[in-house]
């Protein structure tokens, strides 16, 4: 590929364009001609913030509505968990494409509304027009300001509070580990696992966990099995380095390991259920994952002096290879034991995977209770 000759038309096209909006998307779309999950543009902040009221996730081929909002429009029209997303935005959506259009309606462009074609169970496509909730931002943020500062320290707190990782155990027979984010310090992973070693099985739920640190990843290797692994090679532009996981010997979790996949768990999550399948350390469950792994360095960037406005992009610096030699980009895991949640499970708010999962390790967890398990967290794209 030649960057400079599609930077160059990019610049072109930058000096013609007629707004912002599309000066955006023209930096937008050549990073995203590079077909690479770690490399895309971070434009500035939006001042009009929209939510609109339901989200959606691939299971298996097909997507699927998996959030519905309380009193949002969606709701009003019956938008339903588990109805099929036939058509969105004009797309014809699938595992390739999803994640550019969440980045487009979430994050560069968002739009009033989304017009789509749903098909509830056993039901007919239907076309609607669901409109999003819209709020105002403030223009300018003084961060100079106290009070000001202070309301985007609250907004961090309630989202880590939303994204935290939860537990729930059966008696010493069962631990369940629910992880949104690759995002602990080392002390942080081995005490979790040092309150795991008093159960006889692990399950840990890494459905929705598009990533994080490398490092909580190596160190949670470390953790489950009982000698040191080459979890991959780092492949960058001039040199190749091994990235490993060193054992904490006697401390490991030594119980039965079950890992829950889905298409929206990526990177890190990817890396450590792949990894966990070449050393047949446990079983992975669930739905093939995202194909989404690569290591990449976020750059920021601003504008101006005393007003400023923040942006950046995020680039890819290293692919990671696989002892087996292969990559997971593009490609993602392939699950030991594939199980998918029908329409009407997802209706029901039935975790039939959990259940299942938890089966296996001597539990019985009814799907309708395992759905109630946790609560949903909503994740964006970020």
């Amino acid at each position: 590929m030649d960057l400079d000759a599609r930077f160059a038309a990019a610049s072109a096209k930058i000096k013609e364009a007629a707004s912002v909006g599309q000066i955006l998307g023209i930096i937008a779309q050549v990073l995203i001609e590079l077909d690479d999950s770690h490399t895309f543009f971070l434009p500035p902040q939006h001042q009009t913030r929209v939510d609109y009221g339901w989200t959606m996730q691939m299971i298996g081929d097909h997507c699927f509505v998996n959030s519905v909002d309380k009193d949002s429009d969606a709701e009003a029209k019956g938008v339903k968990i588990g109805d099929e997303v036939i058509e969105a935005g004009g797309y014809k959506l699938g595992r390739d494409n999803l994640w550019k259009f969440l980045y487009l309606y979430d994050v560069l462009r968002p739009q009033p509304l989304i017009r789509a074609t749903l098909r509830s169970p056993g039901g007919e496509p239907r076309e609607l027009e669901l409109v999003a909730k819209q709020t105002t931002a403030k223009k300018i943020i003084d961060l100079t300001n106290y009070n000001e500062w202070q309301d985007i320290v609250r907004e961090d707190e309630r989202r880590e509070d939303r994204e935290r990782d939860r537990f729930k155990s059966f008696g010493d027979q069962l631990l369940i580990w629910k992880m949104n984010n690759f995002d602990l310090e080392d002390y942080q992973v081995d005490d979790t696992i040092g309150k795991a070693k008093k159960y006889k099985a692990l399950i840990i739920d890494l459905r929705g966990n598009s990533g994080g640190w490398i490092t909580t990843m190596t160190r949670l290797v470390a953790n489950l099995v009982d000698h040191d692994v080459k979890v991959a090679d780092s492949k960058e532009r001039k040199q190749t380095k091994p990235l490993m996981a060193k054992s904490r010997g006697d401390k490991v979790f030594a119980g039965k390991l079950t890992l829950l996949v889905d298409s929206d768990s990526a990177s890190a999550s990817e890396l450590l259920a792949r990894t966990i399948q070449l050393e047949k350390r446990g079983v992975v469950m669930g739905d093939q994952t995202a194909g989404a792994v690569m290591t990449s360095r976020r750059y920021g960037y601003d504008s101006g002096l005393d007003v400023v406005i923040f942006f950046g992009a995020s680039i890819t610096i290293a692919d990671m290879i696989m002892p087996d030699g292969n990559s997971l980009e593009h490609h993602g895991v392939v699950p030991d034991e594939v199980r998918l949640p029908t329409a009407e499970d997802l209706a029901a708010g039935r975790d039939v995977v959990m259940s299942y999962a938890a089966s296996l390790h001597g539990v019985t967890l009814d799907p309708l209770e395992a759905g109630k398990l946790f609560d949903f967290q909503r994740k964006q794209f970020q």
